[in-house]
């Protein structure tokens, strides 16, 4: 019960109760997706391959030059809800200073297994490289379960893929880097997680050293977040900086695990911002 309660974000808010705050977040994203929609360029529901939900939606920049960087947002849910079309609320403060940025689909949980989530995570970054070849770097940017995937793309061994996307940084907000804690609680219900799986999919036990070209990570966490998720955070960026990574820690006052990111649309926001 302890172990559901440190994996339960929604206890954890000092905001809103349990039973509102998820409801809140959704309506937040939803309604920040659609400003987003309705005031840039986009090409929404993009195939990046064969699979129902391996679709992405991209906002351009307001003035694209010959090359642009990408943030890539990879959104959370615990692997089983949310999808892209909720995931472009961060979209206008960025697409207004010359970026593009790209919320990536992926099937999540029951359709979706582990494995399948985080290769999908790699082949969308494959894709745009290969079908854009203006792009000027990628920027990851993950959430919650979106932040795991996002560290699984770190520690690919690309040599499979014949293309080395152009990774300049990562963001990984309140993210869970160990999944062998949530075998025992109600996340892994629809995800049906072995040990096995479960080790091969978390980053923590994955970190390679750093190449000279290996991207700079900022790890941000909620002051609201619960123990365990701070913990998560604060070991995976030490074992990162251990290997030689240059990764700093962001430990944010005043938010809990859902508004940490909502405030994204915001130009202010100090993540925003960084």
């Amino acid at each position: 019960q302890a172990l559901e309660d440190q994996y339960s974000p929604s206890r954890w808010s000092p905001r809103l109760d349990r039973d509102t705050i998820i409801d809140a977040h959704l309506a937040v994203t939803a309604a920040g997706t659609e400003r987003a929609r309705a005031s840039a360029q986009t090409l929404l529901h993009v195939p990046y391959g064969n699979g129902d939900g391996e679709k992405l939606d991209i906002y351009f920049p307001t003035d694209p030059s010959e090359t642009f960087p990408v943030l890539v947002y990879i959104h959370g849910g615990y692997w089983q809800c949310l999808s892209k079309d909720d995931s472009g609320f961060a979209a206008p403060p960025l697409v207004s200073q010359g970026v593009a940025v790209v919320a990536v689909g992926y099937d999540t949980a029951p359709k979706g297994h582990m494995d399948a989530m985080v290769l999908q995570v790699r082949r969308s970054l494959v894709f745009l490289m290969q079908r854009y070849p203006r792009i000027r770097g990628i920027y990851l940017c993950g959430h919650s379960a979106g932040a795991h995937l996002a560290a699984m793309v770190l520690s690919t061994d690309w040599t499979e893929f014949q293309v080395v996307p152009d990774i300049k940084g990562a963001v990984l907000v309140s993210g869970v880097y160990d999944l062998e804690p949530i075998l025992h609680t109600y996340v892994n219900d629809a995800l049906n997680m072995s040990r096995e799986v479960a080790q091969r999919n978390s980053p923590m036990r994955h970190v390679t050293p750093a190449v000279p070209a290996a991207c700079e990570v900022l790890v941000a966490v909620a002051q609201h977040d619960s123990p365990e998720f701070r913990r998560q955070s604060q070991e995976y960026s030490q074992a990162l900086r251990a290997a030689g990574w240059s990764v700093s820690l962001l430990d944010l006052a005043g938010v809990d695990h859902f508004d940490v990111i909502e405030k994204l649309s915001e130009d202010s926001y100090i993540l925003t911002q960084v």
